[in-house]
């Protein structure tokens, strides 16, 4: 059983699209008290959602209780939207409430410019798996974070996966293009696989439920395994055997290696643009 959630105040959900939902709907199994969630969210229906989960939501920061301290603020609105939304909740910055970013390219930089120089501010970067628990996030505290906060962050973005530290802020980049598009490269992963089985006779539906099964459970093998890939990939790969002439084009020199490192490079390098041009 996970632990249970125990924080030193209340929550406020900035933004309750995917990323929000399935974090909040990890904090709730955890058992956090939903009277101890307040939630701002533009969009109706998914208030009325929300209120039916007994959480507090409210249309903008106005709604907000005027005494309302709390502990952690999960910034999850659309990253082109920090700019206009952040400034609203600048009057919550204190040593005792952090500020925990899952907006993708926004820097602890130009998020403390919106929200003034003594906010606390952790930037995370996610990943989609975190829908169906499975995810990683990778989170960067800025110098103010103390350990408590640190810990906190972990425990919450623990709630849809795994979790890393990382005190370099600008490996984040490298971090949001090997896992942040990592499902994008997985899926389409799947989709050359499955193709290539349909040019090779199998029915296009067979070959979809083959690539995609094999790959998560190829997946969740890797996860589970005390070996690394290299060696479960031995493991697979008979000598002169059918698996050993697929690998033999697949590492070959310009292979899948050399093609996965350039298209990382060019993702770390558009992340960087992204941040430059906050």
């Amino acid at each position: 059983m996970p632990e249970i959630l125990n924080l030193p105040g209340s929550l406020l959900l900035v933004g309750c699209g995917k990323m929000g939902g399935a974090l909040l709907d990890g904090w709730l199994a955890r058992g956090l008290p939903p009277k101890d969630v307040f939630i701002v969210e533009p969009f109706q229906a998914m208030r009325e959602t929300l209120a039916a989960k007994g959480v507090n939501v409210c249309a903008d920061e106005s709604g907000l209780p005027k005494d309302l301290r709390p502990a952690v603020i999960l910034l999850a609105t659309k990253p082109q939207q920090f700019s206009e939304a952040l400034p609203a909740y600048a009057r919550f910055a204190r040593p005792d409430c952090c500020y925990l970013s899952v907006a993708a390219g926004k820097t602890i930089a130009a998020m403390k410019q919106l929200l003034g120089p003594n906010a606390v501010v952790i930037r995370a970067m996610p990943n989609t798996p975190a829908a169906v628990g499975r995810g990683i996030t990778v989170f960067t505290p800025d110098a103010n974070a103390t350990e408590a906060q640190r810990r906190i962050a972990s425990e919450l973005l623990e709630a849809v996966g795994e979790v890393a530290e990382l005190e370099d802020e600008g490996l984040l980049d490298a971090v949001t293009a090997v896992s942040g598009g990592g499902p994008a490269y997985v899926f389409l992963l799947i989709e050359c696989l499955a193709r290539a089985g349909v040019e090779a006779g199998l029915p296009e539906a067979l070959a979809m439920q083959l690539a995609s099964v094999t790959v998560s459970g190829a997946g969740e093998l890797a996860r589970l395994s005390a070996e690394d890939a290299a060696t479960l990939r031995r493991n697979v790969t008979s000598p002169r055997g059918t698996t050993l002439e697929a690998l033999n084009v697949l590492m070959a020199d310009d292979g899948l290696q050399p093609l996965m490192t350039r298209a990382i490079a060019a993702a770390t390098r558009r992340s960087r643009e992204l941040a430059e041009n906050d």
